[in-house]
């Protein structure tokens, strides 16, 4: 009932949709409930061979992963914004900040989902008309989660380096070791 209602929405439409992620299992789900839901699914499991798909045919939709093996999934996404302006893209990520998520509005990404995003999220983002507001999370994360993506973000930035990380979030060394070592909170 739900992917009828779905491919109704899309009469006349162009229903390409590219799916980027490196996590094969998720990759698979979500592509199948898309699918379901009236679009035309295309997967890639790299950048290299995202962007090689945008550039033989740029999707209309684009559901992108920001951290794939060979680099940055904003890289996809001014791939497609180059060869589609009208795209529709929703950059996916486990490890949300601010500044990369301005960064991909900038680039054309019409939302920013948090991982795990099930495929419902997903479907509403890619659809949802430019002057709807997405409902705030039910879940949103903890004061100690966010200050630890914060912490792991820089940690990446700083290609894993401890005692440059430390330098630049103004922290003691083995306090950030200490950080590091244990389980991201909930």
């Amino acid at each position: 009932m739900e992917a009828q209602e779905a491919a109704k929405d899309f009469a006349g439409e162009d229903r390409s949709l590219l799916i980027v992620d490196d996590d094969r299992p998720f990759l698979t789900r979500l592509a199948r409930a898309m699918e379901s839901r009236g679009f035309e699914v295309d997967t890639a499991e790299s950048v290299e061979e995202a962007v090689a798909k945008a550039k033989a045919k740029a999707p209309a939709f684009a559901v992108i992963d920001m951290r794939l093996g060979d680099g940055n999934g904003l890289d996809v996404v001014q791939a497609i914004r180059d060869r589609r302006a009208d795209a529709r893209t929703v950059i996916l990520t486990g490890y949300g900040n601010i500044a990369t998520a301005v960064t991909a509005v900038k680039l054309g990404a019409v939302d920013y989902l948090s991982k795990p995003a099930d495929a419902d999220d997903v479907y509403a983002a890619l659809t949802r008309s430019g002057g709807e507001k997405a409902a705030p999370p039910e879940n949103p994360m903890s004061a100690d989660r966010v200050r630890w993506e914060h912490i792991q973000r820089v940690y990446e930035m700083c290609d894993r380096n401890v005692s440059e990380t430390a330098r630049r979030l103004n922290m003691h060394r083995r306090t950030l070791q200490r950080i590091l070592a244990k389980r991201a909170p909930r």
